[in-house]
Formats: structure tokens, C-alpha cells, sequence
């Protein structure tokens, strides 16, 4: 996916605290970790001794971000289990327990439901596999969210990249690319909007689903901020949080 220059991820500075409207998180986890080749979906397997789902809940729980109300998605099959981790963990953080739907996007239309009763505020989408975003991150997008009213995470190729066709492959300019994080936050009414269209195939993410509205100003995001999906990618979480201590 290409980005006009004009999109270049750049750091936003936080709002003063007595500026800040509400703020709301909306984590989806429905993965089945059928790549992670376990005995669980990938967001219960261990991350240092707790569940990864439950690294991600205390990110946006910390106090210096100001999140009014966290929604915690899942597979309806996966919600009695999460209730017994939380019992064995002792997880006393508020948030609030929503069944997903068969895909992502019915996932994050369900949790952005259970918050009908706010009319206003920023609401951020977070993978709940990708527990080591950092505060800085989900802040630079709600602040930016309040500006532009969408706001996406994202960082530069590291690699080279190249656009494969039946005719062959052609090199990419990858200072003109971005690959996709989360949070992406939006202005809640804004994203209802979005999310009372019709599901298209054609969307990998919320700032797709939110295209055709709004321009999504994309924010400096981390390659700390990785997703779960791989045996590699725990080991690397891992390490990261042992760089941390």
C-alpha cells in the first residue's frame, strides 16, 4: 500500500491533560494461533510468566494515558477462559468482556457497540497480540486523532520491497511506504460511520475501513510494537522485555 510524502509518520505531541476528551480502547483478540502451533490461541500463551492478552490490558490501563472504558473482544468460545485466567492471574483492571464476531471487522463493529452509550470521545483500536506498544505510541494517536480525527500508527520498510505480478516483480520506493500498526484511533463518530457500511473484502485494517470518510493521518509508531503470530515473534517479545527491566 503506498503513502503520498505528505504522510510521512511523524511524532505528535501529547494534549495537555484538561484538553483531552474521553478516550476509549477497543482490543480485539480472535486469533486462533493455529501458527503458533499451541495448545492455546497465541493471546493466552505466556509472555514472562502472564498471558500476552493481559500485557496489552495493562498498557492502555496506565493512568497517564486517561482511557475512560476498555473493551476486551473475543471469540465468544474464548470468554470463560479469559474469566479464568483473569481469576488465576488476580487481573483487577476494569474492562469490559464483548463477544466477536466470524471476522475482525464484525469484531471491532461489536466492541465499538458496547460503547453506544458515549456520543463523543476518541476510541483506539489495538490488536491484543501486540503487547508491548508503547504509551508514547497509543498516545501519539489519540492526540493526533483529536487533530485529524483518524490516526494510525506506522512504520518505514526496513527491507526492501518489491510488487510481485504475473509479469514478474518491480522494486518499490519504500521511503514512500508504511507498514501498518495499531493503535488506530478515531473520533467515535467517525468510526461508527464507517462501521455502518457494509463489510468489504478489501479491508485489512481500520484506517481501510475508514478510507472512503476521512484521511487517516499516520503517527510514528515502534518496531518494538510487534504482533504475535509466530514462535519467533514470543521469543523476540521476550527479549524486548527483558531489555525493558
Amino acid at each position: 500500500m503506498k503513502f503520498p510524502a505528505s504522510q510521512t509518520p511523524q511524532p505528535q505531541p501529547p494534549l495537555a491533560p484538561g484538553a483531552l476528551v474521553p478516550r476509549f480502547a477497543v482490543l480485539v483478540a480472535g486469533g486462533s494461533g493455529s501458527r503458533m502451533a499451541a495448545d492455546r490461541p497465541k493471546q493466552f500463551l505466556l509472555l514472562r510468566g502472564e498471558p500476552v492478552l493481559l500485557h496489552t490490558l495493562r498498557r492502555f490501563a496506565d493512568p497517564a494515558l486517561g482511557v475512560a472504558e476498555i473493551i476486551m473482544v473475543l471469540p465468544a468460545d474464548q470468554l470463560a477462559t479469559w474469566q479464568g485466567l483473569c481469576a488465576q492471574f488476580g487481573v483487577t483492571i476494569p474492562h469490559r468482556l464483548v463477544a466477536g464476531g466470524a471476522t475482525r471487522w464484525a469484531s471491532v463493529k461489536a466492541g465499538l457497540a458496547a460503547l453506544g452509550a458515549h456520543p463523543a470521545g476518541l476510541v483506539a483500536v489495538h490488536d491484543g497480540v501486540r503487547p508491548l506498544v508503547s504509551r508514547q505510541v497509543v498516545e501519539r494517536t489519540y492526540a493526533a486523532a483529536a487533530t485529524h480525527a483518524a490516526a494510525a500508527a506506522a512504520v518505514l520498510p526496513k527491507d526492501s520491497v518489491r510488487l510481485v505480478s504475473p509479469q514478474g516483480s518491480a522494486a518499490q520506493n519504500r521511503s514512500r511506504l508504511r507498514l501498518m500498526q495499531t493503535p488506530q484511533t478515531f473520533e467515535i463518530d467517525l468510526l461508527r460511520r464507517a462501521y455502518a457500511m457494509p463489510e468489504l473484502a478489501t479491508f485489512t485494517d481500520d484506517a481501510t475501513v475508514v478510507d472512503d470518510l476521512c484521511r487517516v493521518q499516520l503517527v510514528e509508531g515502534d518496531y518494538r510494537n510487534l504482533k504475535i503470530t509466530t514462535p519467533e515473534d514470543l521469543v523476540v517479545a521476550e527479549a524486548f522485555l527483558s531489555m525493558g527491566e
